[in-house]
């Protein structure tokens, strides 16, 4: 007696949410990162590769390092060779460069 009145007293239980109610959060976060972390980052590569690209003989060159040279021969490959001191030229990777500044435009002075 007392189990039937218990299994008539229990209530159906609440559906849950839909699988797409669920998704729509983590959808949503993803947008959010990609255009805040993910597309400015490629387009911030996009813009190093151009600069490295662009790289010629006689540019000013800042490395990552914080080595300030003069570029003495840029081929197509990815080294230069850099003069950092008059007489001495160093060997540089191209993606290691964090600014070029071309021969027509001067450093900034602080």
């Amino acid at each position: 007696m007392f189990f039937s009145q218990a299994m008539a007293q229990t209530t159906d239980a609440a559906p849950g949410p839909s699988g797409l109610s669920t998704l729509i959060p983590f959808v949503l976060m993803f947008v959010v990162f990609y255009f805040l972390l993910i597309r400015p980052q490629q387009n911030a590569r996009k813009k190093h590769m151009e600069m490295v690209k662009g790289v010629q003989r006689g540019d000013q060159v800042v490395t990552s390092g914080g080595i300030l040279g003069k570029v003495v021969r840029a081929s197509d490959g990815d080294e230069i060779v850099v003069e950092i001191a008059e007489g001495v030229q160093v060997t540089v990777v191209k993606q290691t460069l964090t600014d070029v500044r071309s021969r027509t435009q001067p450093a900034e002075k602080k």
